[in-house]
């Protein structure tokens, strides 16, 4: 249903780096009476500046920008935390994409193919609050979708199956020595704590991982990944 003449009409700023694409949407939505484009933005960082200033109702922001990414940009646009909602615009329907889209904050997801009916359609529904996906992407998106939620599901089953959870920093220091072979004096001389300390942050490991020597628990420490995420501690 159309707004009434005298309501203010929805203000729109459309983001998109292809000047001659961006003025065919800007003069295909001026068309409509409830719609008024009042800006266009060739970059990212220009249009959170207007985004900032104007607070437009919505923006068409295209996935592919030459200097900031469409999902990140998506992300600085909610940040700003104004009332703007964001519509997608992109010529690629992958399902990665419209699912990390609309998961970071787009209220709506619109291949530059589709009717020009279609955008207006999809203008209509986020205006109301609504949130647009067209009918031939909703499969790709929910069958996605799905399957991330099982895989979200298995990993976190696995990670709390993981024995290595519940050792303490001081623990997994200790393991990730004897997984190098060095000697409980070893340990004991590297972490400036005695040798009756470490056989006892031993006995805690061994109880911990279900495990009876040193070989099996740096077994199910090798086979459960501990190295990589020594590495990543490491690093950060």
């Amino acid at each position: 249903m159309r707004r009434a003449d005298f309501q203010r009409k929805t203000r729109v700023i459309v983001v998109d780096d292809n000047y001659d694409h961006a003025s065919g949407i800007r003069e295909l939505i001026n068309l409509e009476n409830d719609y008024e484009v009042i800006a266009n933005a060739g970059n990212v960082n220009v249009a959170l500046s207007l985004i900032k200033k104007y607070q437009p109702d919505i923006v068409l922001m295209d996935m592919n920008m030459p200097d900031i990414d469409g999902i990140t940009a998506i992300s600085e646009i909610e940040k700003l935390n104004v009332k703007t909602r964001v519509i997608a615009l992109t010529g690629y329907d992958d399902a990665d994409l419209i699912f990390r889209a609309m998961k970071i904050g787009a209220k709506g997801y619109i291949l530059k193919t589709m009717a020009s009916a279609q955008l207006i359609h999809a203008l209509d529904e986020v205006a109301q609050g609504k949130v647009y996906l067209p009918n031939v992407l909703c499969s790709k998106f929910f069958d996605y979708f799905q399957n991330y939620e099982k895989n979200e599901k298995q990993n976190a089953k696995e990670d709390e199956e993981n024995l290595l959870n519940y050792l303490t920093n001081r623990e997994e220091e200790v393991l990730g020595l004897l997984t190098q072979g060095v000697t409980y004096k070893g340990v004991a001389k590297k972490l400036f704590i005695s040798e009756t300390t470490v056989k006892t942050h031993v006995n805690n490991i061994f109880q911990k991982l279900q495990v009876n020597d040193r070989t099996q628990a740096v077994l199910y420490a090798i086979n459960k990944g501990f190295m990589n995420r020594q590495r990543v501690k490491i690093a950060v």
